[in-house]
């Protein structure tokens, strides 16, 4: 190991062990405090709704990106700018600007229905359903790019290798190509669910009761502003690690059997 790989190291934990002291020994956070609105119901309640909002959204976002994802590797040309109009706009828009369109679209489409029977929009758009559509159709665009990718990724050939062997289209797809695009899917789209976990807190903003605004609702009664976005924080930290192993796994899963990376030679043998 070089010197100055140690030295740096070695400034690198100083500056850390510092920052945990100061932050430590302050005296205006109240530690005792955290470990008991850790378990808080009202705090559990929004762990709760961040983890519907976050898989009902991504689950959303994957389906309706595949069926983007298809309309743009096809060759009919008004499917392609569909689907190519769709990424442009929902992931090119702020989510929080999709969050509050939403949430107001009653504003220029007061009610809907059929004949006599009408609906209000603010009775059928709620919060929940605002935050949801704006989550899900965000993380369409962004699937839709991943799994297009992902289709293109495999090579030409092996399309033209398996109409030799006389499969269907429909049989390659799903024989051949999906297997393989999979492997290169997986990844990212473990990267957007985190990412889509840790997005939901924007709903926020509309009143959603998530996490946040739950951690958000208890320190403007208590006061205890750092104690509850430190539990905010400890609960997303946690749900991710958790993710993130999940994901490890998966990844690990697809790796074809019997595939090890080549040991490197040592010098001088053949």
């Amino acid at each position: 190991m070089r010197w100055g790989q140690i030295a740096t190291g070695a400034i690198a934990i100083s500056a850390l062990a510092f920052f945990a002291l100061v932050v430590g020994q302050s005296q205006s956070i109240q530690w005792s405090e955290i470990p008991h609105y850790l378990v808080d119901p009202s705090i559990l309640r929004g762990v709760l709704l961040t983890l519907e909002l976050t898989a009902g959204a991504m689950v959303f976002g994957i389906v309706l990106g595949c069926l983007l994802a298809l309309m743009a590797t096809s060759h009919n040309l008004v499917l392609k700018a569909i689907a190519a109009g769709f990424v442009w706009w929902f992931r090119g828009v702020p989510l929080i600007v999709q969050i509050f369109f939403w949430f107001n679209i009653a504003l220029f489409i007061p009610q809907v229905g059929m004949g006599t029977f009408t609906i209000s929009i603010n009775d059928l758009v709620t919060p929940a359903l605002a935050g949801f559509l704006a989550l899900g159709l965000h993380e369409a665009a962004n699937m839709s790019e991943i799994i297009r990718g992902g289709l293109v990724a495999v090579d030409r050939g092996q399309r033209e290798a398996a109409t030799a062997l006389g499969l269907k289209k429909t049989q390659t797809f799903f024989t051949v190509i999906m297997p393989q695009a999979t492997r290169i899917i997986v990844p990212p789209t473990g990267n957007q669910a985190i990412g889509m976990l840790k997005a939901s807190s924007i709903v926020s903003v509309i009143g959603m009761q998530d996490l946040l605004t739950q951690a958000q609702a208890i320190y403007a009664r208590n006061f205890l502003v750092i104690e509850l976005l430190f539990v905010a924080s400890i609960w997303y930290l946690a749900i991710t690690s958790v993710a993130s192993i999940g994901q490890h796994y998966l990844e690990k899963s697809l790796v074809p059997k019997g595939r090890t990376a080549e040991k490197p030679r040592a010098p001088g043998r053949a």
